[in-house]
This record gives C-alpha cells, sequence and structure tokens, in this order.
C-alpha cells in the first residue's frame, strides 16, 4: 500500500528539514568502507527531494555536511566532497526536471575549491526555479550562525543604524542564513539518534520532531510519507491551550 494516499495536501509542512544520519553504520554494517554508505544515501538524498517536490512541500534543507564534520578522518572528508562534486553534477538535470531551486547555508568559503565552484554553478543554473527550495547546510553549525548574527546586528547598533529597543525576531531573522525561509515545521532524524547536532537550532523553535530507526541510505520515500503522517496528526499549539485552537 502506498501511504502517499494517507497525506492531506492541505496540512503539508511548508518546511521539512533532515538530519540525514547513519550513512557510516550502514555501511560497517556490510563490512564496508564508510565512504560505501556516504555514496548509497546520495540515492536517498534524490529520492527524498523528488517525493518532497511531488507532494508540494515548498521548502526541503538536508544537513549535509556540519562545521563539527571538517574533524572526521581526513580521507572520509575528503570523499565526502568528491560525493559532493559528482552528486552536483549528476543532479542538475534532476533539478531542472523538477523546477527545484537550490541554494545552501553555512560556511561555505570553508568548501574546497572546486566544491565551493561547482555548488555556485549549480545555485545560479536554478535560481528561477521556483517548485520547491532545496537548501543544503554545508559546513553549517547553528551556534556559528546566531554568533554571527549577533556580531552583524552588534556593528548596527555600535554604528547607530539602529537601536537596541528595535532589536525583535524578524529582524534577528534577516540575518540569518535562513532569511529567505520559514521556521521549520517538521524536522526528521534518521539512524536512531534523538539528538539536534547543532542544526537550525533558532529555526526549529516550534518545529515537530520526528525520529527514526531508519538510517539514511536506507530511508525511502514510504519512510518519508510514514514522518509526515505522524506530523499531521500532532496538534501544534504555539504554546496555546487545545481550546483556543478549535
Amino acid at each position: 500500500m502506498d501511504l502517499k494516499e494517507n497525506i492531506n495536501i492541505n496540512k503539508l509542512p511548508k518546511h521539512l528539514a533532515i538530519i540525514m544520519d547513519g550513512n557510516g553504520r550502514w555501511a560497517k554494517q556490510k563490512g564496508m568502507l564508510r565512504a560505501f554508505g556516504h555514496e548509497n544515501g546520495t540515492k536517498s538524498v534524490r529520492e527524498t527531494v523528488e517525493a518532497t517536490a511531488e507532494l508540494g512541500i515548498e521548502n526541503l534543507t538536508l544537513y549535509a555536511f556540519s562545521t563539527e564534520n571538517w574533524n572526521r578522518p581526513k580521507l572520509e572528508v575528503q570523499t565526502l566532497m568528491k560525493l559532493l562534486v559528482s552528486a552536483l553534477k549528476k543532479e542538475i538535470k534532476t533539478l531542472q526536471k523538477n523546477n527545484i531551486k537550490l541554494t545552501a547555508i553555512g560556511n561555505l568559503s570553508d568548501l574546497p575549491s572546486k566544491a565551493h565552484r561547482e555548488l555556485l554553478e549549480v545555485i545560479d543554473k536554478t535560481k528561477t526555479n521556483n517548485r520547491m527550495t532545496l537548501t543544503l547546510a554545508l559546513s553549517y553549525g547553528s551556534r556559528e550562525e546566531i554568533l554571527n548574527t549577533v556580531k552583524k546586528i552588534a556593528i548596527k547598533v555600535k554604528n547607530n543604524i539602529i537601536s537596541p529597543e528595535n532589536i525583535d525576531e524578524s529582524f534577528i531573522n534577516e540575518h540569518l542564513y535562513t532569511q529567505n525561509l520559514p521556521d521549520v515545521d517538521l524536522l526528521i532524524r534518521t539512524s536512531g539518534e534523538q539528538r539536534i547536532s547543532n542544526f537550525l537550532l533558532w529555526q526549529i523553535a516550534y518545529a515537530e520532531l520526528y525520529f527514526t530507526e531508519t538510517l539514511w541510505p536506507d530511508f525511502t520515500k514510504q519512510n518519508l510519507y510514514e514522518a509526515i503522517i505522524e506530523y499531521q496528526k500532532r496538534e501544534r499549539r504555539f504554546g496555546k491551550t487545545s481550546e483556543q485552537l478549535s
């Protein structure tokens, strides 16, 4: 049975974020190198992106590489960067065919020059697409993002561009990497881990959290549908009571 039939298209999350976890463990279970897991994880990325677009979800953000991931073994980091370049080259056709706009958040200048160049090229080629925005979080850390935001605002206060009394949530939003994205409605993490891992800490303030034991390379569109169905069963109160919502 296709779980897609059970999804209410009128109650879709406007912004879905995914922590794609478990590539290494998936490979280890099969007696393979971690790189093999990352390689197979790209298939789940493609299936998830296409399924998300087909449903009509407007924004999808994938945690592809964190600031902490730079501390992994050098060979694994090099493999991940090569995979990023090959995936961008390979998936440009899929993005164009599905009218998907690619963006990226994070400290992108830390990426190797070839990966950075390829990323900017695909971003430029897809910038007019408007069916869905796919955001890759690369060399991304939420604390670093918030720290940079505080510094930018502090400089504006120091230069009398804005007074502290006028700083509100919307002003802070305008200085985050995600300034063009709505807050996250649903955050999915695969592999059974139940952590946020420094991902979109400001943006997930009222997100529904969904954890699945499925390792990322095994994550299919049916797993995605399961998460969305669970999301749609939940009552999102945003601090109010159930009675106030009815």
